[in-house]
């Protein structure tokens, strides 16, 4: 017994071949859209690239890229085939390759709700990019002369800037470290010297800041050197006075700007998965409707469309005990025993 069984004449079949035709044509642009959400995301990431570049965070934006041309290009021949059913004689050239065409636009439309879910889990591996992307960055910061890392500064600058952020996960993170030159240090200097002899690396750690770090709306000058020296500023504990740098990490700024965009190009990708899966059934009706035509000699004659030949418990059977088959089919083939020549 047939699932969903449709009965359609002549007047039903061309309204819903001319149904699933425009469907298609809306297809072809939701495949446009994806393909233009991947090329966004890549655009964004590779301005990010010395501290995101790695295969992982390219590979959603790459596969994004892929659905949308595959998008594009099933659903302009579903179009094509929709319109050619008007037609008995340019149906029947495309008749015996429907039913590969209907498995592909299945198995397309599963791997279309992977890449949604996989949008929406991109957070998790996102979050560990960031922070060892951040924490190397940050460490490069100084080395505007060293081949490589010399647009380091400039990117982070630009960054903390532009997402309102400081250091890692706080402006800490900056004491932490020497993002001041060597070439800009005076070695003649006590300070200098004790600062770099009172670290085991031999570093020369402060508590303070790049600019970028200042935020411009604060009512005072910005104080970027010395945070944490009440005395060395009028008016100022670092304690309890609202500092005028970014208090927020730029990890977490750029993981929720970054988590934002995939989730809504999930969504995106969630509802264009729902127009495949409907033009999909709607070609699939098509389809059955013309080949169960009661006499396919008369093209206005009555025919029964529906989604599955059999049950879904049915197919779901045939389809194991054809892989069974295949598997039997394979293990004879390989415990056939050779077969000797005898010259």
């Amino acid at each position: 017994m047939a699932l969903l069984p449709v009965k359609f004449d002549l007047k039903k079949r061309v309204k819903l071949a001319q149904t699933v035709w425009f469907m298609y044509w809306f297809a072809v642009l939701a495949g446009v859209l994806v393909l233009s959400m991947g090329l966004f995301f890549k655009i964004e990431l590779r301005k990010r690239s010395e501290l995101m570049d790695n295969n992982e965070s390219h590979f959603l934006p790459n596969l994004l890229i892929l659905m949308g041309l595959i998008a594009c290009s099933i659903n302009v021949f579903g179009g094509k085939v929709c319109y050619d059913s008007l037609d008995p004689d340019k149906f029947a050239k495309w008749k015996p390759m429907l039913k590969t065409y209907l498995v592909f636009c299945v198995g397309f439309n599963a791997l279309l709700l992977v890449t949604a879910v996989l949008c929406f889990l991109m957070r998790i591996p996102m979050q560990f990019t960031l922070a060892e992307g951040l924490r190397n960055g940050m460490r490069y910061y100084k080395d505007t002369d060293t081949p490589g890392r010399c647009y380091m500064k400039r990117t982070l600058d630009l960054m903390q800037i532009e997402f309102r952020c400081c250091g890692n996960d706080n402006y800490r993170d900056w004491f932490e470290i020497q993002w001041v030159s060597n070439r800009y240090l005076d070695f003649s200097s006590k300070e200098v010297k004790d600062r770099i002899g009172s670290n085991v690396d031999g570093q020369y750690l402060m508590d303070g800041v790049p600019f970028s770090c200042c935020n411009p709306s604060s009512p005072r000058p910005c104080i970027q050197a010395q945070m944490t020296n009440n005395t060395a500023h009028y008016s100022y504990d670092h304690y309890t006075e609202d500092l005028n740098v970014w208090k927020r990490g730029c990890r977490d700024a750029l993981l929720s700007y970054y988590g934002g965009m995939m989730n809504t190009i999930g969504a995106l990708v969630i509802l264009v998965t729902m127009l495949e899966a409907s033009v999909t059934v709607g070609m699939q009706y098509v389809h059955s409707s013309l080949c169960n035509l009661a006499n396919p000699e008369d093209p206005e004659s009555e025919s029964e469309g529906w989604l599955l030949e059999k049950t879904v418990k049915e197919t779901f059977t045939d389809i194991m005990d054809k892989m069974k088959s295949m598997g039997k089919g394979v293990k004879v083939e390989e415990g056939e025993p050779a077969v000797e020549t005898v010259s």
